[in-house]
């Protein structure tokens, strides 16, 4: 297969991915109107399999689509940015020394920077109630950060990325 074709197939199965799993569990946040989800696992699985670019625009554009899809138009905008500069950090500091040592931490970065990546927007809209959602954010990119390091360890065994 053409290898142009393969990194074109890897970009749309993360990027489904992305969305379904966005979609499959996500829990409305009441003060910011948003939700909390497992979507950054993938957007993280994305850096590690097709690296910054390709995380920025799995992590951008699957997130915002699962935005519209579920109802959250409003936070489209703001996901696109944030979720895909998400991507491109990890994807940054997994290319690194320190990332390839401890991805763990290149993840976790990320997950940190995805949740003030919201609550900056958040505070122009909701003013002081936006930090009720940090706590959840640096939550929910932290299980992304473990989960992901645990999910692409266990895949590269198996040489599934070859």
């Amino acid at each position: 297969m053409d290898k142009k074709l393969k990194l074109l197939i890897r970009y749309a199965i993360l990027m489904a991915l992305t969305v379904v799993m966005t979609m499959v569990i996500h829990i409305p946040t009441v003060a910011t109107n948003g939700y909390l989800n497992l979507g950054d696992m993938v957007v993280f699985l994305a850096a590690f399999v097709l690296g910054k670019r390709g995380a920025f625009i799995v992590g951008g554009l699957g997130s915002a689509l699962a935005d519209l899809l579920l109802g959250y138009a409003h936070y489209a905008p703001i996901t696109l940015v944030v979720k895909g500069l998400e991507g491109y950090i990890a994807g940054s500091l997994l290319g690194r020394d320190i990332g390839k040592r401890r991805p763990i931490i290149a993840t976790s970065v990320a997950g940190v920077f995805m949740a003030i990546g919201y609550f900056i927007p958040e505070l122009f809209i909701y003013g002081k109630g936006a930090i009720a959602s940090l706590p959840g954010n640096i939550m929910q990119g932290l299980l992304g950060a473990v989960t992901s390091v645990v999910l692409y360890t266990a895949l590269k065994r198996t040489n599934a990325f070859n």
